[in-house]
């Protein structure tokens, strides 16, 4: 397996490995709640994932107080506590997502994030996160409410740095000048959704990040495994067959996304090697990238991205790789 290295995230000291590993399909619900799939592995078949990870090197694992109603952190907690040192390891989990139905049962409000980063900590078994995200923006909240609340748990202890995830530039760069302007702890970290099928964020996220010194940990790096097969073969897992949310990412697209899938296999039977590596390859390239999110339910999923950081692709596989590429709509997982 290929040696891992390791990048400052944003402009930080905090040292991360090039990948990240995404916990969200760990863990199942084991009572009935709001956020629950069919699809998620069991602790028992979760863990050998981990453990290989940290023996990869990989220090880096995400994980959200929403995944299987709280189980994934409870997974990701035992694992860490099991293979690895706590201060060897960079955890981060995320608020914002719906924990229960009613009112208060979701967003960033002060009530809201005071009470799920206490209950995350437990679940995780530790008395810190490295790094607390906000899951979405939050359009019922005031931004100063929430950016106030985030910088009074980073002064508790109970998370070392914060992070955002999927909004718009402006909604960034507000929240940036207003942390600056009253002295509150600072975003280093955005979680956007980027990849070879979804390039929007090169408009304006990525360039701000890159000049506000923030790091980008992209989340399906591999557009839900789309980039990882041919146009027509069958999706191979459950997840790929049932999930709504992932199919309501590209369905309006298919007829642009379509040459873009078939170049990186093209590449890849060029290179010997599986498409998910080239894809992965490429987003690894950009500037702004700093450590992509990889979700692994398979030994194959953590080889390919590992693989990827070894491969240099040329200036000329780059422009054939985004040269099919349309302007697509702006996604709804910004909304």
């Amino acid at each position: 397996m290929a040696r891992m290295d390791y990048v400052p995230l944003g402009r930080t000291g905090l040292q991360v490995s090039r990948i990240c590993l995404g916990c969200m399909s760990y863990g199942q619900a084991k009572t009935p709640g709001v956020m629950q799939w069919a699809w998620t592995l069991s602790e028992q078949d979760s863990r050998p994932h981990i453990t290989r990870a940290i023996e990869a090197g990989i220090n880096f694992f995400d994980t959200a107080n929403i995944y299987s109603n709280g189980e994934s952190e409870e997974v990701l907690g035992r694992a860490i506590r099991d293979f690895a040192h706590r201060d060897e390891v960079v955890i981060a989990t995320k608020v914002w997502g719906p924990v229960r139905l009613g009112p208060n049962g979701r967003g960033l409000s002060r009530k809201s994030i005071m009470t799920e980063i206490d209950k995350s900590l437990r679940r995780l078994g530790t008395d810190y996160v490295d790094l607390y995200i906000i899951h979405r923006y939050d359009y019922d909240t005031p931004l100063e409410e929430s950016l106030e609340a985030l910088n009074d748990v980073v002064r508790a202890g109970k998370a070392r740095y914060l992070g955002a995830s999927s909004m718009h530039a402006w909604q960034f760069m507000k929240a940036l000048g207003l942390q600056r302007a009253n002295g509150w702890a600072s975003f280093i970290s955005m979680q956007n959704y980027y990849n070879l099928l979804y390039r929007e964020d090169e408009r304006e996220m990525l360039r701000l990040c890159l000049a506000e010194g923030v790091g980008t940990t992209p989340w399906s790096p591999l557009a839900r495994g789309r980039l990882a097969r041919g146009w027509t073969d069958e999706p191979p897992t459950a997840r790929a067959k049932t999930d709504a949310f992932g199919t309501s990412l590209y369905v309006k697209t298919m007829d642009i996304d379509k040459p873009v899938v078939e170049r990186t296999n093209e590449i890849a039977r060029a290179r010997g090697v599986p498409p998910a590596q080239i894809a992965m390859a490429w987003l690894l390239r950009k500037p702004a990238v700093t450590s992509p999110i990889v979700g692994a339910t398979k030994p194959q999923h953590l080889d390919d991205a590992i693989a990827a950081a070894s491969i240099m692709l040329s200036d000329e596989e780059v422009a054939r790789l985004e040269e099919c590429y349309r302007p697509h709509p702006a996604t709804d997982a910004y909304v």
